[in-house]
């Protein structure tokens, strides 16, 4: 995913989000993975942008 013309990603500066990103782990059975990585190959994005995407998305919903 690109950070836009003329940003430069800088390391330990976020590029695409207000905060950091940092390594988690969940479980997802091959059905949701393989969906998952569907989605962001239509979407061209990464499967983290793409569960990133979909989680903002939900707390927009809830937060008003």
């Amino acid at each position: 995913m690109s950070t836009g013309k003329g940003r430069k990603r800088v390391k330990n500066q976020p590029a695409l989000h207000e905060e950091l990103k940092k390594q988690h782990g969940i479980f997802l059975t091959n059905t949701a993975w393989y969906f998952v990585c569907e989605q962001a190959v239509k979407e061209r994005t990464s499967a983290s942008e793409y569960i990133e995407a979909l989680i903002q998305q939900k707390r927009r919903e809830t937060t008003g």
